[in-house]
């Protein structure tokens, strides 16, 4: 591979740092712990971007004792000469200034995922610290900023090998900006197997200092993509070994590697440079599109499909499928909610085309596979043309309209933007609650006991189900449930969907069907950000002197017992034990409340979640409800 001259000059300047710190959510998307970690992968992403160069084979991320990360690399090492239309080291403009980096200069990357040159200086606007040192050229540099600021000129401290190069970069995430600045180990872990998995000859080392935590692991995946779905698949029936193909068009890559398991779902993930599209677009269209019109082709030739029968619809030919489909594309474009969803339409031509040419050449040497493919469709179509003549039966009847129980309490305003809609267990609690709301963006929808478990119920139960009619009907955006799709975010009415239960077994159970419920039927409730997890107080601490407070938790207890000495304690059962002014200033006050926002930070995430959600396990999901409620963070 010839060499790119990756100087100095390679370093493109386009505006100043002033606004990160004012507005960090622009540039990380919150300041909670997906926002905290997010860091992490910013500067992981530089890194990513130097294998894909073809000068970086191993990164290694460190969780160090004192809180802070550090994120290693052995690439070519950040240039540390003169960039001439500053006049400064390239390697301080790539830390000081907004949209200066490699992915912009003549000489720099030709793939790159992450922020597009903001990553770096966007870490160090928001860290209370940050060093850096480069190993180039034989020669060991370092440069330290505080809050984005220099501390001192870049100076040389060191030497090494000429063929020894590379960045480390440490830093100490800022308080002042983050709610939490400790990072979640677990999520951080998801996401480099991810990237392990999308970069086959690329090792990741993660390494974990902190105080009970220690722990190393190693992320090497030399078979990529197809050991993804093979992970992704392990506990499932297959129909089939993993298909894949990889192919570059009109400079656009395309990797995609799928099999099909005997289950009534589709998983398709989806990646553009290695960054995790996670409402889709234009190459996953371009993927479904194809293969439904390659199967429906095939299924006529093999005379599955008559002349008189319709075609298989793009959800009967994936019910069943896993797929990883992974693209490097020199100029992404996206949008979206989350700005995860591709829209390059090159990338939608260039997919169709080489699933169209791989998938012939495959399935016309692969007869036996493609018939138990197909035989997947057929059943699919089946189910299919049974539930939607059940569901027409069914909704042309009135006593199975989508009506609501009469419990709603709604609010006043009709500005989606600033409503929210507490689903509240039991009308003991509903009760409080209606009291206790800000009437005009709050509104109260008590249900009774715990919701039908969807996973496993028929559309008709469903459908028949009281709750889950009153929610339909409340939210306002429909549903949508495989064979065809009446959901639309665009017409939900509320901003936060809180689902607000007993903080014990009871309802943590609710909660996980709930959950289960929206998974399967409103997805895009979730991965827009739309639903919430209250957490209510356990206790309530009254000191013989002093003011009382709220306790969430045994370890909070546990803490107050040793600070204090002699206090009334009160434990709430139950959200129907507290008054109507407890209740606000605990679990309904936007200012004082703990909000946990239902999210999923990457694939290998989701999918988890997915099969955790609607599978037969129950005491994973308890699990799942349980973990979500220790890591509350604040809405505020």
């Amino acid at each position: 591979m010839a060499k790119s001259n990756y100087d100095g000059n390679s370093i493109a300047v386009l505006e100043g740092l002033e606004a990160v710190r004012r507005r960090p959510g622009m540039y990380i998307g919150s300041v909670g712990t997906k926002g905290l970690n997010h860091l992490i992968y910013e500067i992981v992403d530089n890194s990513v971007d130097e294998h894909l160069a073809g000068y970086c084979n191993e990164i290694k991320v460190t969780l160090e004792k004192d809180g802070s990360a550090t994120i290693s690399d052995n690439g070519r090492g950040i240039p540390v000469d003169i960039n001439d239309k500053t006049g400064r080291p390239a390697v301080e403009v790539v830390f000081t200034v907004l949209h200066a980096g490699g992915k912009f200069g003549d000489g720099g990357y030709k793939i790159s995922g992450g922020l597009h040159g903001v990553g770096a200086s966007v870490v160090n606007a928001l860290s209370v610290w940050l060093e850096v040192n480069v190993k180039r050229d034989g020669k060991v540099y370092n440069q330290r900023y505080e809050r984005g600021k220099i501390m001192y000129p870049l100076k040389e401290v060191g030497t090494c090998r000429k063929n020894d190069t590379g960045s480390t970069v440490q830093f100490y995430p800022d308080g002042e900006i983050f709610e939490k600045t400790y990072f979640k180990a677990d999520a951080i872990k998801s996401r480099l197997h991810e990237t392990a998995y999308l970069n086959p000859n690329l090792t990741i080392i993660f390494e974990n200092k902190r105080v009970a935590e220690e722990e190393v692991i190693t992320y090497h995946e030399p078979d990529g993509i197809c050991a993804y779905v093979a992970e992704l698949n392990k506990e499932k029936e297959k129909v089939h070994d993993v298909i894949y193909f990889k192919k570059t068009v009109d400079g656009i890559e395309m990797e995609v590697a799928f099999q099909f398991v005997n289950e009534f779902s589709e998983n398709i993930l989806g990646f553009c440079n290695n960054i995790y599209t996670q409402e889709g677009g234009t190459h996953l269209t371009g993927f479904k599109s194809k293969f439904t019109m390659v199967i429906n082709q095939y299924a006529r030739e093999l005379g599955i499909l008559k002349e008189k029968d319709a075609n298989f619809t793009g959800a009967d030919v994936r019910n069943g499928m896993t797929a990883v489909v992974a693209v490097k594309h020199p100029e992404p474009r996206f949008e979206g909610q989350t700005k995860t969803k591709l829209d390059n339409p090159d990338a939608g031509k260039v997919a169709a085309e080489i699933t169209g040419e791989e998938l012939v050449l495959y399935f016309d040497r692969n007869v036996e596979v493609l018939k138990n493919v197909i035989a997947c469709a057929e059943k699919s179509a089946k189910i299919r043309k049974q539930e939607e003549k059940t569901k027409t039966n069914m909704l042309t009847k009135t006593k199975f309209s989508i009506d609501s129980n009469g419990k709603l309490a709604n609010c006043e305003s009709r500005k989606a933007e600033e409503c929210e809609i507490f689903i509240v267990e039991g009308d003991s609690a509903g009760g409080s609650a209606k009291s206790a709301r800000k009437r005009r963006t709050q509104a109260i929808l008590p249900i009774r006991g715990k919701i039908l478990n969807v996973e496993k119920a028929s559309i008709d139960k469903v459908l028949a189900n009281a709750e889950i009619k009153t929610m339909i009907n409340a939210f306002g955006c429909g549903f949508s449930e495989g064979y065809g799709n009446d959901f639309d975010i665009e017409k939900l009415k509320f901003n936060k969907i809180i689902l607000m239960t007993d903080a014990d077994v009871d309802g943590a159970h609710i909660d996980t069907l709930l959950l289960t419920f929206f998974y399967r039927f409103m997805p895009e409730l979730i991965t827009h950000g739309h639903v919430y997890l209250a957490t209510p107080p356990l206790y309530k601490v009254v000191p013989k002197k002093g003011k009382g407070q709220y306790l969430y938790d045994d370890k909070a207890l546990e803490k107050y017992r040793k600070d204090h000495k002699g206090f009334t304690l009160q434990r709430y059962k139950g959200l129907g034990e507290m008054d109507a002014d407890q209740l606000w200033e605990t679990t309904l006050n936007p200012e004082t409340r703990i909000l946990k926002q239902v999210e999923i930070e990457d694939a290998r995430l989701a999918s988890e979640v997915t099969e955790m959600l609607m599978g037969n396990n129950v005491g994973p999901r308890r699990d799942f409800i349980y973990e979500h409620a220790t890591d509350a963070e604040l809405d505020i």
